[in-house]
């Protein structure tokens, strides 16, 4: 008998309910498994349906085709002597189940059910999927006519069971599994059981790579034996980018394992595994034995076939290696782009509009579809044939191959400064010279025109015409005045993307491409329905922070020098009339009234660490403790939580992005909360003074701090002051959350507020627990109506 076994993981680009196109990346990447010599094939989870199928998995339709994919499947000769197994769904007694099902020579050997759901982060398994839970039980499942007819039999075992070959055991875990805090591969590995298998969805998250790789390892180290982890990639019909990166494991190291980003439809990572290194490291671990010795039996299917050959003594097992991973910047350039190249090849559109401002943001999303282009132009060169394919059905040209992503990019992308009098000479050549060194089809056009026929309707219909906040208008009029620039974009946006085309002689329409970061749609910083709203949006699961980095790297990477310029220059909207020089006098950071960094840390705390006000502030009063005193700290978090309650609504309309960030305010899945708040956080707020009071008093510069010791101390002596004058709620003005705060006046700055505390110390603090200078400054926050809120 044979000891070393040849075995395959799959990375496959699957697509919801796309029944006849999952089928042929199913077949195609057995058949290649078979011809690299593997006698064992495996696969991603749900990689028949497509795992983003969400309510159709209550649809009995969708039962009945997975079991029609599998009979084509199981009846292919490409199968026939190779031990496979594919992840379905099926429904056993009434009850669906997410499930891998072994099959050999025709034959079905057990249909094993997830045991442990995943309902967090984008995931939501628990509405359409049950658990099962009758550890190392199995019953038989009914089989339903058409595959009976084919394969003879009438039932096959369902449950929590192994499979054993004559040279090995299988057992199988199920993507959340290996999470789990009890995930089976101990149970299994003291059970006797010699390669687990692993059929994952894992998306990707900024920073969060490894983490995969990290478990495959070390379950494979703590408990012996080979990990075999199969993934989906790419987008199939969602939010999220399943991240590949199927992987090969053996007694705690990595021997193969697949790419994390790419284009390929189907990809097959190989490994050759010694079983008697396994049975060598797990008889040398004495403590395992012991357990083992007394471990439970699992049920065990048995399989007439061996996975090993005869004569295998000159076939070389596979050696460690040491896999990189990609940093934040180069996953910025290759997952948004990879999943802009799903999205546009299923969406059966002929390229992309994205209005570029020449600011960092539309600049990202510009210099990643540049990213996609480049890897399309790569794959090409690879021999990708579905690659070519798909590029010359997009652009209508079935003999077109591309050879240089520039002039595939100007085929692709169609980028159009939209500038106003408002607009800067610095912006407008910022953004063509981008244009000129990425390669779009780039135009120019200005919205004053559109901007006065909406004011000449207005003044026809009322007699009055607003004006801006420099010119002596209101903040109402002045923010109706920015919000008519910004969704008049929105309509020219989707006017020219229609139209682009037909201009330039091609079928077909373009996707309109949004541009709004993570830490601005966190902080409502955008106005409802202008350009940030758009089909799809690369960037908008992607920090500020990040997206600077980014550009730094794409700077040197792509040689696109312009983006030294876009970094540097303060980020803008560009709404508000210029100053008399033609300088800007509008700054996105001042109209915010807080920094980025400072949003990114807000978003981290209030979604990672589930902080509430008072939370935050408690954290936060330690983090900045050198910088800030607490009544500083107090205001910051006070005004971001003011924000975030009033513009929350505007989550509900947020363009599909591809999901990037941990701290992701998107309420369509990842992020679930109320749309209207009461804004003035009365009670929460309270605890945060009532806190102040306690501090303030005792808070010294960073240079004269006392100890922790007496800090405590002092704490502990002023819980014991008099806390009257916080027996009541905040009562300041109240104020309904805005129905449009497209751009806040900015936050009176808190050293401001200081010197105004300072200059006026007859102000005595309201029993509310406001003082008027608090008030000043958390009251430049308002509602549509200009009422502090």
């Amino acid at each position: 008998m044979g000891r070393k076994i040849t075995v395959a993981v799959s990375t496959l680009n699957q697509w919801a309910l796309d029944f006849e196109g999952n089928l042929a990346r199913i077949l195609q990447s057995i058949l290649e498994a078979k011809d690299m010599g593997a006698s064992y094939r495996t696969g991603p989870e749900l990689e028949v349906s497509g795992y983003s199928c969400e309510d159709h998995f209550r649809e009995p339709d969708t039962y009945l085709h997975s079991w029609e994919v599998l009979l084509e499947i199981m009846m292919s000769p490409i199968c026939e002597n190779m031990l496979v197994d594919v992840g379905m769904p099926v429904m056993h007694r009434n009850v669906a189940y997410n499930c891998r099902v072994a099959f050999f020579n025709r034959q079905l050997l057990l249909i094993r059910p997830k045991m442990a759901m995943c309902d967090d982060g984008n995931y939501r398994e628990s509405r359409w999927f049950t658990a099962w839970t009758k550890s190392m039980q199995t019953e038989e499942f009914l089989l339903p006519r058409m595959i009976s007819q084919h394969t003879g039999q009438q039932t096959v075992p369902f449950g929590d069971a192994v499979i054993a070959t004559r040279d090995t055991c299988l057992g199988y875990e199920i993507c959340e599994e290996l999470w789990n805090v009890r995930s089976k591969h101990i149970e299994m590995s003291l059970a006797g059981v010699e390669v687990i298998v692993n059929g994952s969805a894992s998306y990707m998250e900024l920073r969060k790579a490894h983490i995969t790789s990290d478990l495959i390892r070390n379950a494979s180290f703590k408990a012996g034996g080979a990990y075999l982890f199969s993934n989906l990639r790419g987008c199939d019909g969602q939010r999220v980018y399943f991240n590949g990166c199927s992987a090969i494991a053996l007694n705690g190291e990595l021997l193969a394992r697949g790419q994390q980003f790419a284009l390929q439809d189907v990809e097959v990572t190989l490994a050759t595994i010694d079983l008697e290194e396994i049975r060598a490291y797990r008889v040398s671990l004495r403590s395992r034995c012991t357990a083992a010795a007394n471990a439970a039996n699992y049920p065990r299917i048995h399989c007439d076939f061996e996975m090993s050959t005869h004569s295998d003594i000159f076939k070389t097992s596979t050696p460690p290696l040491h896999w990189p991973s990609h940093t934040p910047e180069e996953e910025i350039a290759l997952g948004p782009a990879c999943w802009l190249w799903d999205y546009l090849r299923r969406s059966g559109q002929g390229g992309f509009f994205l209005p570029l401002s020449g600011g960092i943001d539309s600049s990202s999303s510009a210099t990643i579809v540049h990213s996609m282009c480049r890897q399309i132009v790569q794959a090409v060169q690879l021999g990708d044939a579905q690659v070519l394919h798909d590029i010359r059905k997009i652009l209508a040209d079935t003999d077109y191959t591309p050879d240089n992503a520039a002039t595939l990019c100007n085929r692709l992308l169609v980028t159009c400064y939209m500038g106003s009098v408002n607009s800067s000479k610095e912006t407008r050549r910022r953004a063509a010279q981008l244009a000129n060194q990425l390669g779009s089809y780039h135009i120019e056009i200005s919205i004053d025109l559109a901007v006065n026929a909406l004011l000449g309707i207005f003044n026809a219909v009322t007699g009055l015409t607003p004006r801006f906040r420099t010119q002596g208008g209101c903040a109402r009029q002045n923010l109706a005045l920015q919000n008519i620039q910004s969704r008049l974009r929105m309509v020219l946006a989707y006017i020219f993307a229609q139209l682009m085309l037909w201009v330039r002689n091609r079928p077909g329409g373009l996707l309109v491409l949004g541009s709004a970061n993570v830490d601005e749609s966190l902080r409502g910083y955008l106005t409802k329905y202008d350009c940030s709203s758009a089909d799809i949006n690369p960037i908008g699961g992607i920090s500020k922070t990040d997206l600077r980095r980014f550009l730094v790297y794409a700077k040197e990477k792509y040689n696109l020098p312009v983006l030294e310029s876009i970094i540097e220059a303060p980020p803008t909207a560009e709404l508000e009339p210029l100053q008399d020089n033609g300088e800007l006098q509008q700054t996105d950071e001042q109209d915010m009234g807080m920094t980025y960094d400072e949003l990114s840390e807000y978003g981290r705390l209030r979604k990672q660490s589930f902080c509430g006000p008072y939370s935050m502030f408690c954290r936060l009063v330690a983090t900045w403790k050198g910088d800030l005193s607490p009544k500083e700290v107090a205001d910051k978090v006070k005004h971001f939580f003011r924000c975030y309650a009033i513009n929350r609504h505007k989550m509900t309309v947020l363009t599909p992005s591809v999901h990037a960030e941990s701290y992701s305010p998107d309420d369509n899945r990842f992020d679930h909360r109320p749309f209207l708040y009461r804004p003035n956080w009365s009670w929460q707020f309270k605890a945060i003074d009532d806190e102040v009071d306690k501090l303030q008093p005792i808070y010294t510069p960073s240079s004269m701090r006392p100890s922790s010791d007496d800090l405590l101390l002092s704490t502990q002596r002023s819980s014991h002051l008099d806390d009257s004058k916080h027996s009541s709620p905040l009562s300041s003005a109240s104020g309904s959350a805005s129905l449009d705060v497209g751009i806040s006046t900015a936050a009176v700055p808190l050293a401001a507020a200081a010197a105004a505390a300072a200059a006026a110390p007859g102000l005595a603090k309201k029993p509310s627990g406001y003082s008027k200078v608090h008030v000043n400054v958390l009251g430049k926050i308002k509602d549509r109506t200009g009422i502090p809120v």
